[in-house]
C-alpha cells in the first residue's frame, strides 16, 4: 500500500498491515490490531471482502499462467501472508517470475526475509517503491533482472487503487504502466465500492472509509464507471467488470450465493493490452 512518510511508525495504523490482520496474518503491530478491530466493528464485511479479494488474486494468477503470461509485477503487494502471488505462480509454472513492489517497510522487510529463507531470489524479487512513481518502479534494477518487458507481464493493482487519491490521478497511473508494457500484457485490479450495495451497506462503507482517515492510507470509494474507465486500451477478459465472487469462480453455481452480503462491495476486472 502507499501513503505518506510515517509508514515506519508502528504506532500509526497502516493499510497493508490492517489487510494482513483481516486475512489472519501475523505481520502487524498493536496499533494495527486495535484499528482493525475498530474497523471490523464499523463494517463486519471487511473480513469477507478481504478474503474474496485474496481468492480473486489467486484466480487471476492461475488464469494468467494458463494463458502463457508468467511474469508478474505486483504493485502495493502488502505484507506476505498465505496465498502470495509467487506461491500461486510457481506452483503452476516453476519458471514464473514475480516482482513485489510496496513502499511500506514492514511489507518489504518481511517479503525479503521470506524469499531469502526459501531461496527464491532467482525467480522472485522485492522493491520498495511508491506505485505513484511509475518511472522509478519500472527502472528498478530488480525489475530489469527478473522481468523481460519485451514479453507480456501481468500487472497487478489488487486492492490498492482505493488508496490513491484523485490528486494522484489513478487513471493516469494505469495509463503510464500500460504504455510501458508490451501488447498481450494483462492488467488486474480490484477496488472497494458501494454503488450497487443496499443502503445499509453503503452507509457502512462510508464509515469504513472515514475510519482510514486516521491511518497512513486514506481510502477512496469509487463507482463502477470510474473503475471501468481505467481499462481503456485493454480488452476486458470474461466476465468483464464484475464483483469479486463472480470473476471466474471455482464453483460457478455458488458465485451469487453470498450469505455475508459482501458480494456487491468491490469491483474487479482483468484486461489484456491491445496490440
Amino acid at each position: 500500500m502507499n501513503g505518506p512518510a510515517n509508514l515506519d511508525d508502528p504506532n500509526t495504523p497502516n493499510a497493508a498491515r490492517l489487510y494482513d490482520y483481516y486475512l489472519g496474518g501475523a505481520h502487524n503491530f498493536a496499533a494495527d490490531r486495535r484499528k482493525a478491530r475498530e474497523v471490523i466493528d464499523l463494517w463486519p464485511n471487511v473480513v469477507p471482502v478481504a478474503q474474496r479479494n485474496r481468492a480473486f488474486l489467486r484466480r487471476v494468477v492461475q488464469s494468467a499462467v494458463a494463458a502463457g503470461v508468467t511474469q508478474f509485477l505486483d504493485l502495493g503487494s502488502g505484507v506476505p501472508t498465505v496465498g502470495n502471488v509467487h506461491e500461486i505462480a510457481l506452483a503452476n509454472d516453476p519458471d514464473a517470475r514475480v516482482v513485489y513492489c510496496d513502499c511500506e517497510p514492514v511489507a518489504c522487510a518481511h517479503s525479503q526475509l521470506l524469499l531469502e529463507r526459501r531461496k527464491l531470489g532467482d525467480r522472485v524479487g522485492v522493491i520498495r517503491r511508491d506505485l505513484r512513481d511509475p518511472d522509478a518502479v519500472l527502472n528498478e534494477p530488480e525489475v530489469a533482472r527478473l522481468l523481460d518487458l519485451d514479453r507480456p507481464v501481468c500487472l497487478l493493482m489488487v486492492a490498492v487503487l482505493h488508496f490513491v487519491g484523485p490528486e494522484d490521478d489513478p487513471a493516469g497511473l494505469v495509463r503510464a504502466y500500460r504504455d510501458a508494457l508490451p501488447a498481450g500484457s494483462w492488467f488486474a485490479a480490484s477496488h472497494i465500492a458501494s454503488d450497487r450495495a443496499p443502503a445499509e451497506q453503503r452507509e457502512q462503507v462510508e464509515r469504513f472509509a472515514k475510519a482510514y482517515a486516521t491511518t497512513s492510507n486514506a481510502l477512496h470509494v469509487r463507482d463502477r464507471d470510474e473503475f471501468a474507465s481505467w481499462f481503456d486500451g485493454f480488452e476486458l477478459l470474461d466476465p468483464g467488470v464484475s464483483f469479486l465472487s463472480d470473476w471466474r469462480p471455482d464453483q460457478p453455481a455458488d458465485a451469487s450465493d453470498d450469505p455475508t452480503d459482501a458480494r456487491s462491495l468491490a469491483w474487479c476486472a482483468v484486461g489484456r493490452k491491445l496490440g
